[in-house]
């Protein structure tokens, strides 16, 4: 068996791994888009590294794009296999794959406007939405620890892991000439307690492990930490400074949560007097995706709904789906928490208000989750950087910037390390350390070996390993 690693490789997304059986069959793990730069990234995605006719199936970790948008792009060159998930993140796909296209559209759109100025090439996006409609229909959903047989030789299990509504630990047993081989891949893990899922489940033992590493060099602030400052936030933006509160975050998932803790708060009559708004289209449909599975909600949140029925709603929450409403944000002058996608700030409406307040200096703009280094969210950070390019025009950084990361959707160090401990390390033949920028990889390895596991790999990008 071969296992090759084509994204997620060294870097934080773009999530693809190859696996080739010695009957010749082909799993690819995960079919992610790499993010983070804007159009930069166009040939890493177009060059997936394999004929997409050549794939039997894709396993899907979850529905987060740097996971799964590149499904419509193998669609539209022809794979016809089947992509195995939980019937949460078909769901969760059916509407994230449709919102990729139409930004690859606004994003190519502009960039060709300004390619045709120059007399350069223009390009193409990778895909429209109607090669993210047909590929759902290749979907196969299989529940949590539900055995599922692939083939007479490829068993799957599906094991929560707590990141976000519908993902899963990928457990596969294939039978090989040389014996039974058991592999686990992590997607991404989640934290030990979560804002509004289950929390990460335990999963069989395996002979192969490959791991996310995003936070694999630091640890988080506590929960309740996180909500104080939160609510800190919001007081010294919302009611001293009387301006705005600009929050990117991930349409689904981040999202949800930044909304629970505000319904949470708003319910106890620590929430000031103040308009929230949900800016993004994806987050409305996702979030009525959620409220469908409330099997997948920890248990504060199902005592919680016991006497709030909407714990995505309260009185003065507005979600937002028209663009003319979505603009008219940008003139209203009154106090407002503005939560828009997307996380990194790379595109759709979080950037246009971004752009719009950047050089207020009564705004916040509060940074709630990883951005990858070369992204305008990462930038914004940067205290070395007084001038933020958005749009092709310069902008003075006005606007205060925080960040807290006790919202992020991804366990630090010690909490994937007390997470993988649920296998028997000296069964563990060899670990291989994906999902993460080199430091944080290099750290992690470093925490694992300490912990016991050996046989650390940290692969390059189509490294190949024979298993």
């Amino acid at each position: 068996m071969r296992l090759q690693f084509l994204g997620a490789a060294r870097e934080v997304t773009g999530s693809k791994h190859l696996i080739t059986t010695d009957k010749g069959k082909r799993l690819l793990l995960d079919c992610g888009m790499y993010q983070g730069k804007g159009l930069e990234t166009d040939a890493q995605n177009r060059d997936l590294g394999f004929d997409p006719q050549s794939i039997d199936y894709i396993i899907l970790s979850h529905a987060h794009i740097d996971h799964s948008g590149l499904i419509p792009y193998m669609y539209k060159l022809g794979f016809r296999g089947r992509v195995i998930a939980t019937p949460a993140t078909r769901d969760l796909c059916s509407i994230m794959l449709k919102d990729t296209a139409f930004i690859q559209q606004q994003d190519v759109r502009w960039y060709n406007k300004k390619m045709h100025k120059q007399h350069k090439p223009t390009i193409q996006p990778l895909y429209d939405a109607n090669h993210a409609e047909r590929c759902i229909r290749l979907f196969v959903c299989v529940d949590y620890d539900n055995p599922f047989h692939i083939t007479d030789d490829i068993e799957l299990t599906f094991t929560n892991s707590g990141h976000m509504l519908g993902s899963a630990i990928v457990n596969l047993t294939i039978k090989e000439k040389d014996g039974l081989k058991r592999i686990a891949f992590t997607g991404d893990i989640g934290r030990p307690k979560s804002y509004i899922l289950r929390s990460p489940q335990p999963f069989p033992q395996c002979d192969y492990l490959i791991t996310e590493s995003t936070y694999g060099d630091r640890i988080h602030e506590d929960k309740l930490v996180s909500e104080q400052q939160l609510l800190e936030v919001v007081e010294h933006t919302c009611v001293h400074k009387k301006g705005k509160l600009i929050i990117p975050s991930f349409s689904v998932g981040r999202t949800q949560e930044i909304v629970y803790v505000l319904n949470q708060l708003y319910n106890e009559h620590k929430l000031p007097p103040i308009h929230v708004y949900v800016d993004s289209p994806l987050s409305v449909n996702a979030t009525n995706i959620f409220k469908l599975y409330t099997d997948s909600m920890n248990d504060e949140v199902k005592e919680t709904m016991l006497h709030d029925k909407d714990p995505f709603g309260f009185n003065s929450l507005t979600y937002i789906s028209d663009i003319k409403e979505s603009k008219a944000l940008n003139s209203d002058k009154q106090p407002a928490i503005i939560i828009s996608a997307s996380g990194m700030l790379e595109a759709g409406r979080v950037k246009h208000h971004v752009a719009n307040h950047i050089d207020d200096p009564s705004t916040t703009i509060l940074i709630v989750g990883y951005c990858t280094p070369t992204s305008l969210g990462a930038r914004l950070q940067d205290p070395k950087i007084k001038y933020i390019s958005i749009f092709g025009f310069d902008h003075k950084k006005r606007a205060e910037i925080y960040k807290i990361e006790g919202f992020s959707g991804h366990g630090d160090y010690k909490e994937m390390i007390q997470y993988l401990k649920c296998q028997n390390v000296e069964q563990i033949r060899n670990v291989f350390v994906v999902h993460g920028e080199q430091h944080a990889q290099e750290a992690f390895k470093d925490h694992l070996y300490e912990a016991g596991f050996r046989g650390i790999k940290i692969p390059e990008k189509g490294e190949e390993y024979i298993l």
